[in-house]
């Protein structure tokens, strides 16, 4: 029978290569992927918080750890976790273009921070906000994008974690709405939608 996922409005469909990289094959159910894919980002998120004092901005702003962070939330369920995608998507460049595009986003990130461009809240949000839409991952770029802004906020700018509306934002509902909308119009350039979701 094999997995079967129903997509919330905004996620990425997988590729059936894709989900055959799935490493627990007893999950075939939405809810059970959810279920196992959160306790893998909890962990992902201990992981940053035992380890933020030794974090450094060269560390955290490099294309390993992007990658490093993705194995963390998604290697206990997807073999292809921390692997830049090689199928394009419903979203994010042209697959051959993820590596230029984030090195570019990571040299942008450090020059916002170096000439204090913009306030910390919205280089960490101008960060995710790239990241997502260059869509590194075959899934779980959103969820990936929103922890290295908290990452990027609290290890290099001293900032708190954002709260990003209180709420798991993979599945349907207000929250998800409200944030998708607020990605939407940072798409079009105005990101005061989003920098007020973060925090709420």
């Amino acid at each position: 029978m094999g997995l079967e996922l129903i997509y919330a409005e905004g996620q990425t469909p997988l590729d059936d290569d894709e989900k055959e990289g799935l490493l627990l094959p007893f999950i075939i159910t939405r809810g059970e992927l959810d279920d196992h894919e959160q306790r893998n980002i909890e962990g992902a998120i201990r992981w940053t918080m035992e380890r933020r004092k030794k974090f450094t901005a060269d560390e955290v702003l490099s294309e390993d750890f992007v990658r490093q962070l993705h194995v963390h939330m998604f290697g206990n369920v997807w073999k292809w976790a921390g692997n830049f995608r090689n199928t394009n998507k419903n979203i994010g460049v042209d697959k051959y273009q993820v590596p230029t595009e984030l090195r570019m986003l990571l040299d942008d990130c450090r020059y916002w921070i170096a000439e204090h461009i913009f306030g910390p809240d919205e280089i960490a949000l101008r960060f995710k906000h790239r990241l997502v839409s260059i869509h590194c991952f075959p899934n779980g770029n959103g969820r990936h994008s929103r922890l290295m802004a908290d990452v990027i906020a609290e290890k290099i700018l001293g900032h708190d974690f954002f709260s990003w509306g209180s709420r798991l934002l993979a599945k349907q509902g207000t929250d998800r709405k409200t944030y998708l909308n607020a990605l939407r119009a940072a798409d079009q350039g105005d990101i005061s939608l989003l920098l007020e979701f973060a925090r709420s």
